[in-house]
């Protein structure tokens, strides 16, 4: 199992320690090291400053989100920073949810997330190939555009630019049973945001059946600390958010949570998973307190045992023993979600 850096993205201000913990993770022997956006910061800019400021560790983008860009848009990223890495570059692509598409991103979220998913993965290997001009009769992203607005000259492209690899790894983050089975089809690698190595089959893809080469790459919060409960904190906090804020709880969201109903405006797809895993009552219950504006409450209401599952927190030596589980299962690449040098030296300790 490799080790790589997650470094998500920037909060209220830039991250002034990021290239600091890329080039320890370097140094370590780290494998890739990772950038993330939401509506704040983007995931090609900072990883590019990291990129000038190593020289081989992996770069990849966990997750760059489909709707910010087209996928040719995309395409045009990646190519570019994996020329001027020197073919360090893997992208990774998440759909996001609806609370995001449509309200930062001013556009529908898609009403079948598959197909969505498929077209945008077809372009983007299509540009990276460059085998031909770039054309896809697509429903959501149709090349060239042929649209009732449009002027009908649109033409089919090839990139100008040749791309350095056309193999270069694309790998999804994906949660729902259907879109694991997809991107396992797909990509080239899945990036799980919650990641229990004690049920693995909640996620709905047997260990068997992934092809060999097949990256699975989950991010965990990594923390050495004598307190648990403390070193939790950071964690409970994330799942309060994504859990409670990223789905209105209402009608659709309701039913959602309950594994039924239609993938609506208020579908979470985190509620979701985290009802899959067992925590169905405690999810409703965040997701009623962090919308009723009692955020602290809400944070409190996560589960330590459900945190701490999906973590790697506590003494050098709980982290040892909690590590060889992780190790046993399909996981080809823990990224961890560690704030300090310390703790990212340990870990490549114990992982050596």
């Amino acid at each position: 199992m490799r080790l790589g850096l997650a470094l998500g993205y920037w909060g209220r201000d830039p991250a002034a320690d990021h290239v600091t913990l890329a080039r320890e993770a370097e140094r370590l022997g780290y494998a890739s090291v990772w950038t993330a956006e939401s509506w704040g910061s983007d995931a090609f800019t900072p990883l590019t400053w990291i990129a000038a400021r190593t020289t081989r560790i992996g770069l990849g983008t966990a997750v760059a989100q489909m709707a910010a860009r087209s996928p040719t848009t995309t395409a045009m990223h990646a190519l570019t920073l994996d020329h001027l890495s020197g073919g360090r570059m893997m992208l990774g692509l998440g759909l996001s949810g609806p609370q995001v598409v449509e309200g930062w991103y001013g556009r529908p979220f898609p009403a079948s997330p598959l197909t969505a998913t498929r077209e945008y993965v077809d372009v983007v290997r299509q540009v990276l190939r460059r085998a031909a001009p770039v054309a896809l009769d697509g429903r959501f992203h149709p090349l060239p555009y042929r649209g009732p607005d449009g002027s009908g000259l649109g033409k089919a492209l090839k990139p100008i630019t040749h791309p350095l690899r056309a193999d270069l790894p694309v790998l999804l983050g994906a949660e729902g049973p259907k879109n694991v089975a997809q991107t396992t089809r797909i990509a080239d690698g899945w990036l799980p945001l919650y990641w229990s190595p004690a049920r693995p089959e909640v996620y709905g893809v047997s260990p068997g059946e992934l092809r060999d080469g097949f990256l699975v790459a989950p991010m965990a919060r990594v923390k050495v600390c004598a307190d648990v409960s403390e070193g939790l904190l950071p964690v409970k906090a994330m799942l309060g958010f994504y859990i409670g804020g990223m789905g209105p709880m209402q009608g659709g969201a309701e039913r959602s949570v309950r594994g039924g109903g239609r993938a609506t405006g208020g579908r979470n797809f985190h509620a979701d998973l985290m009802a899959r895993m067992g925590y169905e009552e405690e999810a409703r219950r965040i997701q009623r307190l962090f919308l009723e504006g009692r955020r602290q409450e809400a944070v409190l209401a996560v589960p330590d045992a459900f945190a701490d599952e999906i973590s790697l927190v506590g003494p050098r030596e709980r982290i040892a023993e909690r590590l060889e589980l992780w190790r046993k299962g399909p996981v080809t690449d823990l990224l961890a979600l560690a704030p300090d040098p310390h703790t990212l030296r340990v870990l490549a300790e114990l992982n050596a």
